[in-house]
């Protein structure tokens, strides 16, 4: 699904949100609902895709945690709602990556455990940067390795990542909401939504 540069969103009168961030936010990007539902579609996808393997969700922390919860809740529905039995297991992983509203070059991985229990196994990663961490997880030789994304950034540089699954390509803009911060705000707020620069400078480190 693709959100175009000229999108204006929606008003965030539109919609309940907390508070403590009044004044901080330009828009509403994408609701909850929209979210919810696409990611509903993706869990589809990634099931069809995956058959009868049993799977590892490798989730990275903290951005991808709402995303890679309903993503795996929507996945034991349709189990559950099947005649085909899908195991599953998630693990955890932080990638430390934003400082302020800017990338940054070097990139670490923290906490998560042992990776080697990936080998010979079906992997979805789900989270926003994956290349560090791919490279990593190849070094078990996992059965498969796919990434699923709730966003991806229309970009024009020319390493840009692509997932195999994803559910909005948006504009190039710094959102927040659904577990995506700046700073570590932000990650209570439901809808992603674009910070503005009062929201940036209040929150600055």
């Amino acid at each position: 699904m693709q959100i175009s540069d000229n999108w204006p969103g929606y008003s965030l009168d539109l919609f309940t949100y907390p508070q403590h961030y009044y004044g901080d936010l330009e828009y509403v990007l994408i609701p909850h609902g929209v979210i919810v539902d696409r990611t509903e579609r993706l869990a589809k996808d990634i099931v069809q895709d995956i058959g009868d393997n049993d799977i590892v969700i490798l989730c990275v922390l903290k951005g991808g945690y709402k995303f890679c919860a309903d993503l795996v809740e929507h996945i034991k529905n349709l189990s559950r709602n099947s005649e085909r039995f899908i195991s599953m297991k998630v693990e955890f992983v932080r990638l430390k990556s934003y400082h302020n509203d800017q990338s940054m070059q070097d990139m670490q991985i923290m906490g998560g455990d042992d990776l080697s229990k990936l080998t010979g196994k079906d992997v979805v990663g789900t989270g926003r940067t994956m290349k560090v961490l791919l490279n990593n997880i190849e070094k078990y030789k996992p059965k498969m390795s796919k990434v699923a994304s709730l966003l991806v950034k229309r970009t024009s540089r020319p390493d840009g990542y692509r997932p195999d699954y994803y559910g909005f390509e948006i504009p190039d803009l710094f959102v927040v909401g659904y577990a995506l911060d700046y700073n570590e705000h932000f990650r209570d707020l439901n809808h992603i939504c674009v910070i503005n620069d009062h929201g940036k400078a209040k929150y600055r480190v």
